[in-house]
């Protein structure tokens, strides 16, 4: 019995070792209701089921608190957190999309401009991605006449899909939100004479890292999205 359980312990140190088994710990400040986050953790989870998969959502500023600390092994975000210290791995982009309500009048629309905001009240969470929204606005609006009000509301993405509903505003929202139905709200496409808007994801890690779960997600970060990803 006794050297049945060395050998168990030897074998899953080595599974550990490489790679296939193990914890990794994944940061996000983005829906996995749908979209390439979502499928990339399942496709991970297929390819190592031996590995723990233990996610944290936060707001940006706090998850690279959590990496620079060790707590968090990677992260996905939008943007680019100034952290030179840090490898990144460019990744995919995701449409920015409007909600409202099915009574709304932009519903009408199977493509929502920007300017058609104009007269419009954009509800936005405290909480990432809202400053790339509130960026995109502002670059496809010049005006500031001709802006939408924004209203910012210290709440989660769910909950403002849920002040969407009361018929207190619209809002931005991205296209893996699309996963998480909601009664009553539909989404639309935001353009402008250069097609669709888009925001950009990244992943970001510690070079120190030595954890062999960690090698083994990059690589497949690397597979999903060879171009135009590129490490940095």
């Amino acid at each position: 019995m006794v050297l049945e359980q060395i050998d168990a312990l030897v074998a899953t140190g080595r599974s550990i070792g490489r790679g296939e088994a193990g914890r990794l710990s994944i940061g996000f400040c983005t829906s996995i209701s749908a979209g390439n986050l979502r499928s990339t953790l399942l496709d991970f989870k297929k390819r190592f089921p031996h590995i723990e998969i233990a996610t944290t959502e936060r707001p940006r500023a706090l998850l690279m608190n959590a990496l620079r600390s060790g707590t968090l092994d990677a992260l996905v975000v939008t943007g680019e957190p100034p952290q030179s210290d840090n490898k990144t791995l460019r990744l995919w982009s995701e449409r920015v999309l409007v909600a409202f309500r099915e009574d709304h009048s932009l519903a009408e629309h199977d493509v929502v401009r920007w300017t058609d905001l104009r007269n419009e009240t954009v509800l936005l969470s405290h909480h990432d991605p809202s400053r790339e929204f509130e960026d995109l606005i502002i670059s496809k609006i010049g005006s500031a006449d001709d802006r939408p009000r924004i209203d910012r509301h210290d709440v989660s993405r769910g909950m403002v899909k849920s002040l969407i509903s009361m018929g207190l505003g619209i809002s931005l929202v991205m296209e893996s939100d699309m996963g998480a139905k909601f009664a009553g709200l539909v989404y639309r496409e935001l353009r402008d004479g250069t097609g669709s808007s888009r925001i950009d994801f990244s992943a970001h890690w510690r070079p120190d890292n030595e954890n062999p779960a960690l090698h083994g997600f990059l690589q497949l970060l690397s597979e999903r999205y060879p171009s135009p990803a590129s490490v940095e």
